[in-house]
């Protein structure tokens, strides 16, 4: 065996035996608190193994990529949609269109359940199913033009089972944008240090964009200096607005900001993806994963206890005050983004496919940008439970469990079983700078919350935990802004296939008027559920998350079963596992969490029986809280009544998918030949470029081959 060879097996070894104690340590303890640094140590671990062995394994033996293939991105380059593009902006790019309001959100709502099963569905979740369906559609999708995910549904499983899935995945994707937007109004409204910041991430990228292309073509690096020196600039001075007369300006209701988004929106979805679209999630990628990445250290520097159990009774009963229902399904559910998320094979085939250089970087920015994202579910995860359970349910239950002021929240965290005094919320509410925190739901105020004593304790203490605390807020707002953005995009492409198989010329992307009317269409759409949820009398997060939830997993079962499809029809059904079991097990939780809030008689769990609890009651004329208004009470039936129709309509169009797609399947097997696919027909490429991040010592000589210098 060589040297290299050895230290290479030394190295992996003792990655895997670090991975392993940590899963062990976390298994195994019961009743005494442990430190967070084994949830850091073991996620890592898992990372590390599954993107070095099971990805690569993935890439070469089940989806075959060929490096001397072009791609659609140099194959059809157009400056507006395809235009190639260097493998660091890209994945920078992908994992700020990816990463949104769930791996944020959905963990500090899991929290409820304790830390080890949220911390296990994220990461073995991650590895076997949420990365692989983000690279194995990208590399589909790359293949067919980078057509989305409603039109391959429709090419490779046929017209009955396509038309359901893009049905099914546009209506998916309005709801999505509608919560992450929602997510985004919450973390800013009232907020000017948030609103001037991530107002200037605008146009600081727009000047990257100029830079890059038309000013300094390829300086990569030289832009990136500017652009985070700048966002830098924009941080600290969105503190100084606040505390100037300009703060008014800023100082923006839920409802002003709901327009806000929705013309951005609109805007971000029509410019040349080159101009603000990839050099603001590039930008945006440096503040993500540079906070991450800095909370990462705080927890190793500070080494906190986790305060949650680690099975709480929450997860037996389901009567938890944060979200109704079981450990199964409902964790699977809450938890989306950051282990198994559909949106992100929107992305996987909306933008991204348009934008690859060559075949084989779909490691990297598919497995591995959902790998960084997971990641960030975890420092979610451990943020929320570092916190004494007697705040955390304070400021995660609803205010109508809660009351209004520190006194009955307190004395209702008693009632649940935990304890923290009025003087004690007050204090806590104090050390931030906020009025009250409690009934602070959403997820985002508990995660600021956790992130400023990590970060606090480290540099600053008490006095800087303010600061930490709206920095945070501002982080989270920035985290989520730019999956809306691409998401508007990616729903333009999905809304220009499906109405360019009726008329032609609104399906080409560079048509102008179908650009701007497909555009519209969509911001309009997910802009009405975001005022609804605005709105909203029980809180549209509340209201809404749920339903992002369900709509978010069935979507990913929508998008595993295409290429279980595709990779069967293909001649490649011995590897089929690789889609199928993770569909298995993504198909029977979210049908299972659809059932139960559609025909659950519970009204805490199920849409119809909320419904009908809150007819009953304006019958009588009677307000049931938090509704203060009749008005508030007929907003609840309605809002209930439209979740509960969508729960069902999505869960009956994603099995018309799936059993139109077993159909399939069982014609192909039966085949003595593959069946046909809509991929393209094979062109030679003239782009050198690298695979991974970094490029090797091989990968360097082809390039200085290529340039021929």
């Amino acid at each position: 065996m060589s040297r290299f060879k050895l230290r290479s097996v030394l190295i992996w070894s003792a990655v895997a035996i670090a991975g392993a104690v940590a899963w062990g340590v976390l298994a195994l303890s019961r009743g005494e608190e442990i430190s967070a640094i084994w949830l850091v140590i073991a996620a890592l671990g898992s990372y590390a193994i599954a993107y070095r062995f099971y990805a690569r394994f993935i890439v070469r033996k089940v989806l075959r990529v060929d490096d001397t293939r072009a791609t659609p991105a140099e194959r059809l380059d157009n400056g507006m949609d395809y235009q190639p593009t260097d493998r660091r902006i890209l994945v920078g790019h992908h994992f700020a269109a990816i990463a949104g309001a769930g791996p944020l959100v959905g963990p500090v709502l899991a929290a409820q359940m304790g830390y080890l099963p949220g911390t296990m569905w994220i990461v073995f979740g991650v590895i076997f199913a949420g990365a692989v369906q983000d690279m194995v559609i990208l590399f589909f999708s790359m293949r067919r033009n980078g057509k989305s995910l409603g039109q391959m549904a429709r090419d490779e499983i046929g017209a009955v089972g396509g038309v359901a899935a893009l049905l099914a995945v546009f209506s998916i994707m309005i709801i999505l944008l509608a919560v992450l937007a929602l997510v985004v109004v919450n973390a800013l409204a009232k907020s000017p240090w948030g609103t001037f910041s991530i107002a200037m991430t605008i146009p600081i990228a727009l000047l990257m964009g100029f830079y890059l292309r038309v000013l300094r073509p390829g300086r990569v690096i030289e832009t990136t200096v500017i652009g985070v020196g700048l966002l830098l600039l924009a941080i600290a001075a969105g503190g100084w607005v606040q505390e100037s007369s300009w703060a008014d300006a800023f100082t923006l209701s839920p409802k002003t900001l709901a327009v806000c988004l929705v013309v951005y929106g609109f805007f971000a979805s029509v410019l040349p993806v080159w101009m603000l679209l990839a050099p603001r999630d590039y930008l945006s990628t440096f503040m993500k994963v540079g906070t991450i990445g800095l909370l990462a250290i705080g927890v190793l520097i500070a080494a906190p206890n986790l305060q949650t159990e680690a099975v709480t009774k929450f997860a037996s009963s389901g009567t938890g005050p944060v979200f109704s229902g079981k450990l199964f399904p409902f964790v699977f559910i809450i938890i989306a983004c950051g282990a198994l998320s559909g949106f992100h094979s929107l992305i996987a085939s909306g933008t991204t496919p348009k934008m690859i250089q060559k075949e084989s970087q779909v490691r990297l920015v598919g497995y591995g940008a959902m790998l960084m994202e997971s990641f960030v579910a975890v420092m979610a995860l451990i943020a929320a439970c570092i916190l004494e359970p007697g705040l955390y349910y304070a400021m995660n239950a609803p205010a109508g469990v809660l009351g209004s002021t520190v006194e009955s929240a307190s004395a209702a965290v008693s009632n649940l079983g935990f304890t923290i005094s009025p003087q004690d919320l007050s204090a806590a509410a104090a050390a931030v700078d906020e009025q009250t925190l409690v009934a602070r739901t959403g997820g985002a105020p508990t995660l600021a919350i956790g992130m400023s004593e990590i970060f606090s304790s480290v540099l600053g203490g008490a006095s800087l935990k303010a600061f930490w605390y709206h920095f945070a807020i501002m982080f989270e707002a920035l985290f989520i802004l730019t999956t809306v953005d691409a998401g508007t995009r990616v729903g333009r492409f999905m809304l220009q296939d499906t109405l360019g198989n009726v008329w032609k010329p609104i399906g080409r992307v560079s048509w102008l008027p179908g650009l701007w009317a497909t555009s519209a269409a969509v911001v309009l759409a997910w802009g009405y559920f975001l005022y609804t949820g605005v709105t909203n009398p029980l809180g549209g997060i509340n209201q809404l998350f749920p339903l992002f939830g369900i709509a978010n997993q069935l979507l990913a079962a929508v998008a595993l079963a295409v290429a279980t499809t595709i990779l069967i029809k293909s001649g490649r059904l011995k590897w089929a596992w690789v889609t199928a079991v993770p569909l298995a097990w993504d198909a029977t939780v979210t049908l299972t969490a659809s059932w139960q809030k559609v025909f659950s008689d519970d009204p805490r769990i199920g849409f119809f029986a909320q419904r009908d609890r809150y007819a009953s009651a304006l019958d009588r004329g009677e307000i049931l809280a938090p509704a203060k208004s009749l008005d508030d009470m007929r907003a609840v039936v309605t809002n209930s009544t439209v979740d509960g129709v969508l729960s069902a309509l999505f869960a009956i169009l994603v099995i018309l998918v799936i059993a139109n797609a077993m159909l399939v399947w069982w014609r192909a097997i039966r085949a003595r030949t593959p069946l046909p696919t809509t991929e393209t027909p094979y062109v030679e490429s003239k782009i050198v470029a690298p695979s991974g991040l970094f490029p090797t010592a091989e990968e360097k000589q082809r390039e200085l081959v290529g340039t021929g210098t």
